[in-house]
Parts: structure tokens; C-alpha cells; sequence
């Protein structure tokens, strides 16, 4: 009987919390070993791929068909609307269209990365990283194939130069960096608050709206207070100028490159105080 409260005092020391500096150390190991298994990522989101499509005669081109008729429907009929001259809007509006897609899939999809993950999470001991990192090459998947839609676009209409072309990859590269970290603080969320996600949707929607996405930035003429406060169109200007020629602006990459430090110092302070509750808001 003497032994049974010293039993019970180990196993409460021991599955109880060790501190922040022991849960952080935690979290960074989580983190470390899921880029470790990021060939297991790739692979579990070249699945999602193909098992969206099986059965299908065109397979994954459906998403290249379906994106180049968003991009000659807006394209052609905006750029009637508006009076725009075609070569030069049908290009902004491709790489504008085929990038917000990214942009708001990982965000969107985001918010489930951890629960359509429950039942793994729940029987092995993988990384959770792993998940957000799947979510991130998955799109990236779908980014190669409407990727297709903008070389042909420009190719045709404003060809690019090599420097804007890297330039673009660099920036492709820092979106990537902040809507990864805003997709994963969207997962933890959602996993807690199940209706996070409908909220998430709804910004998203209303958000495309107020983002130059279908319109060009200087149409809003004095009202620059409209994009300045605006992330995602920093998010968008640092890839669509590269490509298209045009100038980017000086705020760009310096509020992508804070929002990214301090983003992610949030959601990894977020998943260091969430990590082993995660499973049980599965």
C-alpha cells in the first residue's frame, strides 16, 4: 500500500508537462523529424493526387483543364469589361488566378490537415509536421500542373526573362514560407474549434474579392490603403511583377519576410503548446 502513492507521484511526473523549455525541445524534434520523412510527405501527397482522379480518363489534368477555363473566362470577358488590352491582362490575370489557388488551398485545406490525419495520428507515431508538409507539396503538385497554363500565357503574350524568372521562384518560395505557417496555426485551430474552418472560408471567399486578383492594384488610384493592408497581395506581387516586367513594391519583400519570422514563431509557439493535445481534440 506505501508503494501505491509513490507510483502514482512517478507516473504523474512523468506524463505531466516538464516545462516550456522541455515541451519547445519537443516540438523542434517533431519538427526535425518530419523534414527527416519528407520523402514520406511527397509520397502520401502524390497519393492525394492520384486517388482524387482514379477512374478518371485525364487523371490530374483535370485540374489543368479546369484552371486555364477560370483563366480564359475572366481573362477574355474582364478584360472586355474593363477595357483592357487582352496581351496585357490575360497574363495577370493567369498568374494571379493559378496563384491564389495555391495560396488559398493551403490555407483552406489547412484547417483539416490535422483531422483528416486523425486516424493516423491516433494509431502510429509519426511527426505531426509531417501533415503540414504533405498539405504544402500537395498544392505544390497542383502549382506544376497549372504552371503549364502561365508558360503558354506568356509565352505567348509577354515572354519573361530569366532573372524575372528566378526572381519569381524566390518569391514563389516566401509565400510558400507564410501561408505554410498560416495553414498549420489553421489546422491546430480547427482541430480544437470545429467551426474555424467555415470562418476560414468565408474570410478566404471575401478576401479574393478585396485582393487584385481579377483587378489590377492601380485601379484602386489613391485608395493604396485597400493593398497596403492587405497580405495577399504583397503575396501576389512578389511573384506576378518578376514574371510580367512590372514594378514591385519596396513593401513587399520586407512585409512578407516579418510576417514569415513572426508567423511562424507564432504558430510554432501555438504547436509547442498544443502538440500533445492535439490528438485528443481528434
Amino acid at each position: 500500500m506505501s508503494g501505491a502513492p509513490v507510483l502514482t507521484t512517478e507516473h504523474l511526473l512523468k506524463t505531466g508537462r516538464h516545462g516550456l523549455k522541455f515541451e519547445a525541445g519537443m516540438a523542434w524534434a517533431d519538427f526535425a523529424g518530419a523534414c527527416r520523412r519528407v520523402n514520406l510527405a511527397a509520397h502520401l501527397a502524390w497519393h492525394d493526387v492520384l486517388a482524387r482522379y482514379r477512374g478518371s480518363v485525364l487523371g490530374p489534368l483535370w485540374i489543368t483543364l479546369s484552371m486555364a477555363a477560370m483563366v480564359l473566362g475572366i481573362g477574355v470577358l474582364y478584360a472586355r469589361l474593363f477595357k483592357f488590352e487582352l496581351h496585357d491582362f490575360l497574363p495577370f490575370v493567369a498568374v494571379s488566378i493559378v496563384l491564389w489557388g495555391t495560396i488559398s488551398t493551403i490555407i483552406l485545406e489547412g484547417c483539416d490537415v490535422f483531422i483528416a490525419a486523425g486516424g493516423i495520428l491516433r494509431q502510429t507515431a509519426l511527426p505531426m509536421f509531417i501533415f503540414p508538409i504533405r498539405l504544402v507539396l500537395r498544392a505544390l503538385i497542383n502549382l506544376g500542373h497549372n504552371l503549364i497554363i502561365i508558360a503558354i500565357i506568356l509565352l505567348i503574350y509577354r515572354p519573361s526573362s530569366l532573372v524575372g524568372g528566378l526572381l519569381a521562384i524566390a518569391g514563389l518560395l516566401v509565400v510558400l514560407l507564410n501561408v505554410s505557417w498560416i495553414g498549420t496555426l489553421a489546422g491546430i485551430v480547427s482541430a480544437r474549434f470545429r467551426d474555424v474552418p467555415q470562418i476560414v472560408a468565408a474570410m478566404i471567399q471575401f478576401s479574393m474579392f478585396m485582393t487584385p486578383v481579377f483587378w489590377k492594384p492601380d485601379q484602386v488610384g489613391s485608395r493604396r490603403v485597400l493593398l497596403e493592408l492587405n497580405p495577399f497581395y504583397y503575396m501576389l506581387d512578389i511573384v506576378r511583377s518578376p514574371l510580367l516586367g512590372g514594378t514591385m513594391d519596396p513593401k513587399t519583400w520586407p512585409v512578407l519576410s516579418i510576417m514569415a519570422v513572426l508567423g511562424w514563431t507564432l504558430a510554432f509557439s501555438v504547436f509547442t503548446g498544443t502538440r500533445r493535445r492535439i490528438v485528443h481534440y481528434l
